[in-house]
């Protein structure tokens, strides 16, 4: 059991001033493995206090000053990377080989990707009218995280406002609060000032909105669901403070029959990845769109792809995928599960309940309907669990119009054989960004979403333009 309950302010662990306290639990076997206190309003407003006296040395420090800091937060992440791929696997059930390869790797790539963005930024510009542009600290950042991918949105968020000259006050999810605390001793490891990074666990409706409702917080980044993102914009809204979002998805995978030979292997890539981490990331492609002239044989490819698809311990090495992370989400996923199969939809593999010999723990089984329409609650609601939704189309101006038919635009899918058809659909898809054959995202690339799949961009360039004002000079 790990006491987690200090929160880090100023540059120390202190102890906080609300008694509030919540059990973290292991989802591979529902047993604590830790205790985190809930801040209240007056811990968060002691955060904010500290960021605030912080910001104007920091935000006069030179790129160069902030780069030194930043690579040597990148050596003490690689120095303990194991640390943070067991924290992640434990608090949120990721298997250890994904969270050593993907979950706890985002901690070095994104830093590696903001790292590059600062050294090639120019803060200074000179206009072609002769006027003069600088770009600056937007000053105290409120930073709320999310539990299913939570260094990477640690990362997305903290390394930027860092870098950019803000302060921030971080609020991981009370789910993940172990790979967080770790991170935050990682900070004050690599020699960042008092102040410049604070940490408080809690709530949302507590601590959350304490931080969206502050006078001194400039800015809001959150990542979470679309219903929370509302709220905070609603609370943020009194004091007009920048607010970036990265919200809820429901991806549209579009198979073409022109996959040929490669249909196969398209297929049964993109069954897996929609299964991976457990179904539990935003932009998972849950829409798997197929031609009416493929369809049949898709069907069989991915019931098949479907029932290799293992769930296992996450303390154990390979390729499965573990729990869901609490009995909150599990609860949520069976739900989702046993409400489409009221829609009447063929279940192609899985369904409500647990794997056979799982009975312990948040696991679900991988579950594939087929004939879904998009009217369907299962083709518009995001389900956030290894549950893929089937859908046919006859054309391509057919796919185009069901992939858009969402409130959501986070990502998209295309699988073809034919270049010029991946250009044209991708051209015309609602989405912040657009796959094809199997490319998948690299540090430093802008991650977003259209419609209510958020606003803002996160990561390289644009993400760190995010956390900074621009200032005009017009000389005479």
């Amino acid at each position: 059991m790990q006491d987690l309950r200090r929160f880090y302010i100023d540059g120390r662990w202190v102890e906080p001033l609300s008694n509030d306290t919540m059990q973290v639990i292991n989802p591979a076997n529902e047993k604590p493995v830790g205790t985190i206190t809930l801040g209240s309003k007056e811990d968060v407003d002691r955060a904010v206090a500290a960021a605030n006296a912080a910001f104007p040395e920091w935000a006069q420090t030179t790129p160069g000053q902030r780069l030194t800091l930043l690579e040597n937060l990148l050596e003490t992440y690689r120095a303990r990377y194991e640390d943070m791929a067991q924290a992640i696997s434990r608090e949120m059930g990721a298997p250890i080989s994904m969270s050593r390869e993907s979950q706890a790797d985002c901690g070095v790539g994104h830093l590696e990707g903001f790292i590059h963005a600062l050294k090639h930024q120019e803060t200074r510009t000179v206009l072609y009218n002769g006027d003069t542009l600088l770009r600056e600290p937007i000053g105290v950042c409120g930073l709320i995280t999310p539990w299913n991918w939570p260094i990477n949105q640690v990362a997305l968020k903290v390394l930027p406002a860092l870098a950019a000259g803000c302060t921030c006050v971080l609020k991981p999810s009370e789910y993940t609060p172990i790979s967080a605390a770790l991170y935050a001793g990682m900070i004050h490891d690599a020699g960042f000032p008092a102040g410049v990074f604070n940490l408080v666990n809690g709530n949302g409706p507590v601590a959350g909105a304490t931080l969206s409702r502050h006078p001194d917080v400039q800015m809001i980044s959150f990542t979470g669901s679309t219903r929370a993102g509302k709220a905070i914009s609603k609370d943020a809204a009194d004091t007009i403070k920048r607010i970036t979002l990265e919200l809820g998805g429901k991806s549209p995978n579009l198979v073409f029959a022109d996959c040929g030979d490669a249909l196969e292997e398209r297929v049964r890539a993109s069954v897996f990845e929609c299964f991976y981490n457990t179904g539990q990331s935003c932009d998972a492609p849950t829409r798997l769109l197929v031609e009416r002239g493929c369809y049949d044989q898709v069907l069989e490819i991915a019931a098949q792809a479907g029932r290799e698809q293992t769930v296992g311990s996450p303390s154990e090495e390979g390729e499965h995928i573990g729990p869901l992370v609490s009995d909150v989400q599990f609860g949520r996923v069976q739900a989702h599960i046993e409400a489409a199969m009221l829609e009447a939809p063929r279940v192609l593999c899985g369904g409500p309940g647990n794997p056979e010999g799982f009975e312990t723990g948040y696991y679900v089984r991988p579950t594939i309907f087929a004939d879904v329409s998009n009217d369907m609650k299962i083709a518009r609601e995001e389900v956030f669990g290894p549950v893929l939704a089937i859908i046919p189309f006859d054309t391509e101006e057919e796919a185009i119009r069901i992939a858009n038919d969402s409130p959501y635009g986070l990502a998209a899918y295309i699988q073809t054989g034919d270049p010029e058809r991946a250009e044209r659909v991708a051209a015309r898809l609602r989405a912040g960004a657009v796959h094809i054959n199997g490319g998948g995202f690299e540090y430093g690339t802008p991650f977003g979403g259209y419609k209510q799949s958020g606003n803002g961009r996160e990561g390289g360039m644009l993400g760190l333009e995010d956390f900074q004002e621009v200032k005009t000079l017009h000389f005479g």
